[in-house]
């Protein structure tokens, strides 16, 4: 394998498991993107997404780093200050 691309698609084909583990961090990883991007782009810190937040600096850093996956309130509060929303569809569609 070279690359990650490579990676997660032997991974997704290696089990369902695998596959259905792969699929969450890529969409996972897609929504995190998406909030360091605008927050990027907004010129935010992540103290001031914080303080906006009402959390700690170090949970925005947490998130964004990987090191911990937000719960559904928390990163509905990330994305309200950033003028994020989530949504929700069908895969495939």
């Amino acid at each position: 394998m070279k690359t990650w691309d490579d990676y997660k698609q032997h991974v997704k084909a290696s089990s369902l498991e695998g596959k259905k583990e792969m699929e969450e961090i890529e969409s996972l990883a897609a929504i995190v993107g998406t909030l360091i991007e605008r927050r990027s782009a907004l010129h935010i810190s992540q103290r001031e997404l914080a303080e906006l937040c009402g959390m700690p600096q170090s949970s925005v850093a947490r998130i964004e780093s990987f090191k911990t996956t937000p719960n559904i309130t928390t990163l509905l509060k990330l994305m309200q200050p950033l003028g994020l929303k989530l949504s929700v569809s069908l895969v495939g569609h």
